[in-house]
């Protein structure tokens, strides 16, 4: 089906009022937990499906498979992917290039109603997509409604953004002229998403590409490519034309380099680690033969992120907002909180107030939605365990600190904290991502605010006080992209918080916010002269 065909298939939906957040779910209520199982039981019945490469609306299969499988029970295969090698890159670009020919010229109205269907589709099936994330990366029930209702708000949000820059009109009507400023797309972009919100951020960077009129190849995560797949399907069922969106499951050392290094991307959206980020960046600096331009990268990176808690805060506030910021998810999100710190004169009684309410979550199968499921994979375990023992040299562990076995050898940690680091060890430098906490001890505010500042990251960060001047002095001071005051440093909203940090930790490109779109176009001012 040509893009021009396809596009006819897309039925108008204007944006409905203002944005909203998402709601979410409250599983408290029994009907939603029953709903709940009733959709883990559905969805389990369709796993191990095998899922095609499709590149150009054809789909493809390879000799080399992905195999996806749930972190709890390591046996069970979530999904089968095809594995694209560096063959393919010059085969899903020309099927981006052939798609954008047309796609680039489709309405803004058009390209973010796909969005909006989308949107509504997923709506609908909503508790299904949180299924798929609790067995493809282990996320509990509220962990993977955040995530769904992230991917709806991204949706929403991106879709009246597209239709805001469209009506953008430059500051001033130049006497005798009409004056005009178009936001027009850039091109074939190379998404490359991250496992732990498999279904949020690959789906953000990828509408926020495609609504701006770009066309895509995308390379999700190698733990989470069937989330990335079932969105896709979602895409296709809206109308979405062949070659807009290519899927392209790979090794990030082959087609993904391939990608990235092809004269013909302009530009790259990546979420990961910093040490692949900055790989990408450098990879994609250098000009290529037949490369007519300079390749924009968004980056997205790592974190080694902070909360402060000062003598005059609500201490079992900034327990609670702790323990939730350093294990949900088991810490592996960029935002989680890996470092507390405590000013000395409530830092003993904070120790216990922490030790005391971890030793309340439990660990287990996220079917069963316990408070903490496990890390993403073997590789993972084995780091995490390597800093955890790195903890013991370099403080007291106060809890947690081993592995848990279990029947279905399920690469499951203790949440795990470790009292008395020193702010420049490895535990209070390095980003873990993993259910480890280093609790720092401060003198002071001034101490405090100096350490919270002393990584090379910049991400996310927290401070805890009654005091307003404190609250005031952070505002300037506390040098992150994301800072929260008297809560938890993780669970970004989409328009209230946009997302990214500085330094180390990204472009600080703002995910979810008035910015963003900006990134995915280039300005093009158009001036008449009136006879």
């Amino acid at each position: 089906m040509s893009t021009a065909q396809a596009t006819t298939n897309i039925l108008l939906r204007a944006p409905q009022g203002t944005f909203r957040n998402e709601p979410f779910t409250n599983f408290g209520d029994h009907e939603k937990a029953h709903a709940m199982r009733e959709a883990l039981m559905r969805v389990g019945d369709h796993l191990g499906r095998e899922y095609d490469l499709v590149i150009g609306g054809e789909r493809l299969r390879t000799e080399e498979k992905i195999r996806s499988v749930n972190p709890a029970r390591p046996g069970q295969v979530v999904g089968v992917h095809q594995k694209a090698g560096a063959g393919h890159a010059d085969r899903a670009m020309q099927a981006a290039l052939k798609a954008f020919e047309t796609w680039q010229y489709v309405s803004a109205a058009e390209r973010a109603s796909l969005l909006l269907h989308a949107a509504a589709r997923i709506r609908e099936r909503k508790l299904d997509f949180c299924a798929w994330m609790v067995y493809e990366v282990g996320k509990n029930w509220a962990e993977a409604d955040a995530d769904v209702g992230e991917t709806i708000d991204f949706l929403e949000f991106y879709a009246r953004e597209a239709l805001r820059l469209d009506a953008v009109k430059p500051p001033i009507q130049y006497a005798g002229e009409k004056d005009e400023l178009l936001y027009i797309p850039l091109g074939v972009g190379a998404v490359i998403p991250p496992w732990n919100f498999p279904f949020a951020i690959m789906a953000g960077m990828t509408s926020a590409s495609i609504v701006a009129g770009n066309t895509v190849i995308l390379k999700p995560s190698s733990d989470s490519p069937t989330i990335a797949a079932k969105f896709v399907e979602v895409l296709e069922e809206c109308g979405m034309p062949d070659g807009v969106v290519n899927f392209c499951p790979g090794s990030g050392a082959t087609f993904g380099n391939a990608i990235v290094e092809h004269p013909k991307t302009r530009f790259i959206a990546f979420t990961g680690s910093k040490e692949v980020g900055l790989d990408i960046h450098e990879r994609a600096a250098r000009h290529r033969p037949g490369q007519l331009w300079i390749k924009r990268t968004i980056l997205e990176m790592g974190g080694k992120d902070s909360i402060v808690v000062c003598a005059d805060s609500d201490l079992d506030s900034a327990v609670d907002g702790v323990l939730a910021s350093a294990f949900g998810f088991s810490g592996q999100k960029c935002s989680a909180c890996s470092r507390a710190i405590v000013e000395e004169t409530v830092y003993d009684v904070f120790l216990e107030r922490l030790r005391e309410k971890v030793a309340a979550w439990k660990v287990g199968d996220p079917v069963q939605n316990p408070k903490m499921g496990p890390v993403v994979n073997a590789a993972a375990m084995k780091s995490i365990l390597g800093y955890i023992e790195k903890g013991k040299q370099e403080g007291r562990l106060l809890a947690g600190g081993s592995a848990i076995e279990t029947a279905e050898k399920g690469f499951y940690l203790e949440p795990t904290i470790f009292a008395d680091i020193p702010p420049d060890g490895v535990l209070a430098q390095e980003e873990i991502f993993g259910p480890v906490l280093a609790v720092i001890k401060a003198r002071n505010f001034s101490d405090a605010l100096a350490i919270a500042n002393n990584t090379e990251y910049g991400l996310t960060g927290a401070l805890y006080s009654g005091d307003r001047e404190k609250l005031a002095i952070a505002r300037e001071r506390f040098h992150v992209g994301n800072l929260y005051f008297n809560r938890k440093c993780t669970g970004a909203m989409v328009g209230a918080h946009p997302f990214g940090g500085f330094n180390m930790s990204g472009t600080d490109s703002k995910a979810g916010g008035p910015d963003y779109l900006y990134l995915f176009t280039q300005a093009k001012s158009v001036a008449e002269r009136l006879t």
